[in-house]
């Protein structure tokens, strides 16, 4: 693991194989981990970076809200410090809020973008506060109840249900965070912009992809991206919620693979 310091944090990045590079973004509250199933599509043919976000894994989460500013400053400096001057995004979930914000600033640097199980939109006023609620909450009472609360909301119903396994191993991650950590990334997500007016702004290759038992960001989300985005592509993954990558990480992969395959070669 590589080690870079970003304003007031400390964050910790992997950097694996040759060839084209591919960032590879992971949802909140987990870590770079989550790519791990999915990465044997990948390695021998690209360069994957896999960043532990601000706040997540093993990267310090810094004062105040880790705001979706402080992720793409962040992401920057990482492509510097290994001197990789443009990249393919992959971001799913709160990676797909940072690259928004990545986009808005340092948009030559992207070649093409993959976004999985993730939104345009800003939150609601009711799911702002929920999260600025539970960003308390997790002050007072730890990271225990929320970590369990957030089960049926990542994972789909089919997995829940048949695989233990990769229950086991999302709770696994998403214990690695620190209660400040969960509070302030859940904050910086509340006051994140909306990011509906910059979808037809996005010029270079996009796939997206959701999965069909995504209670948050699915279809609909999904479809929404697909019609701003000129020349996009969209594709539901069966029996997956909202980490789909890690729930099917053959059927992902292998969607990751075509695409990067025909946008990097």
């Amino acid at each position: 693991m590589n080690r870079l310091r970003s304003d007031d944090a400390e964050l910790v990045y992997q950097s694996a194989g040759d060839g084209p590079p591919v960032l590879l973004l992971h949802p909140f509250p987990v870590h770079h981990e989550f790519w791990k199933p999915t990465m044997e599509a990948l390695s021998g043919r690209y360069r994957l970076i896999l960043p532990d976000l601000r706040g997540h894994g093993d990267s310090e989460v810094g004062s105040g809200p880790a705001t979706m500013e402080k992720h793409a400053r962040d992401l920057a400096r990482i492509l510097d410090d290994i001197q990789i001057p443009r990249v393919v995004f992959v971001g799913v979930s709160i990676g797909g809020y940072a690259f928004f914000e990545f986009w808005r600033r340092f948009r030559e640097r992207v070649t093409a973008v993959v976004l999985c199980n993730t939104k345009a939109q800003a939150d609601t006023a009711d799911a702002r506060a929920g999260r600025l609620r539970a960003a308390e909450e997790v002050m007072q009472k730890g990271t225990g109840p929320f970590i369990e609360s957030m089960v049926p909301k990542l994972l789909g119903k089919s997995t829940i249900d048949s695989r233990p396994d990769l229950v086991d191993g999302a709770l696994r991650m998403m214990r690695k965070m620190s209660p400040e950590g969960v509070a302030q990334v859940q904050r910086g997500m509340a006051n994140r912009p909306d990011s509906v007016s910059e979808l037809k702004s996005i010029n270079v290759p996009t796939l997206l992809i959701t999965g069909d038992e995504d209670l948050s960001t699915g279809p609909p989300e999904a479809e929404l991206m697909h019609q701003n985005i000129s020349g996009s592509e969209i594709r539901v993954v069966p029996r997956a919620g909202h980490y789909a990558a890690w729930e099917q990480p053959e059927t992902v992969g292998a969607l990751l693979r075509q695409f990067l395959d025909r946008v990097s070669h």
